[in-house]
């Protein structure tokens, strides 16, 4: 695996970047040797956060952890990888793809899911198109973390979010 770590009011030490090394080299019996992992460490007043992006082919394997102490935050970022990758094997990996991201070993495992993913709602609503920062005030004044739009200025579906830091989010597609 090809680590790239970078860092964001923080600087990286030996020790940060040897810590963050011995725990995603963890996860090479997962990936194939050539298969990127973008790791940012930062810092935001007291909160120590560790960001693991993996691209693999037709999907992003992402974890984000927060804790007062980076190394804490380093641990637990791979024990969360790891639980991912064993939790949705079956959904993340086409087994007639031969030139994946994946490693033989792993793709051929069966690991046992702690839980299927299961749909106990369905919601329709009518979608009318309008900007997104009225998407904005529509999800507020519904009290959700998320709302769907038709974006009048795109003419696409799109969705905005409420981040952690009390910022909003947008998600347009890309075609």
């Amino acid at each position: 695996m090809n680590i790239i770590i970078s860092g964001k009011n923080i600087e990286l030490t030996d020790g940060l970047k040897a810590a963050v090394e011995e725990k995603i080299t963890k996860l090479n019996r997962y990936f194939n040797p050539n298969t990127e992992v973008h790791v940012t460490l930062s810092v935001e007043k007291e909160r120590q956060k560790i960001e693991v992006t993996i691209p693999v082919k037709g999907n992003i394997i992402r974890s984000e952890q927060v804790s007062n102490d980076m190394y804490v935050s380093i641990d637990l970022v791979e024990e969360v990888i790891e639980r991912q990758l064993r939790k949705y094997k079956n959904k993340i990996v086409d087994k007639n793809q031969s030139d994946g991201s994946f490693q033989k070993d792993y793709i051929e495992n069966d690991y046992l899911e702690d839980e299927d993913v299961k749909i106990t709602k369905t919601k329709k609503f009518e979608v009318k198109p309008m900007f997104p920062e009225d998407a904005c005030v529509q999800m507020e004044l519904l009290g959700h973390d998320f709302f769907v739009f038709y974006n009048a200025e795109t003419e696409a579906i799109n969705v905005v979010y409420k981040r952690k830091n009390n910022s909003y989010g947008l998600i347009e597609p890309e075609y």
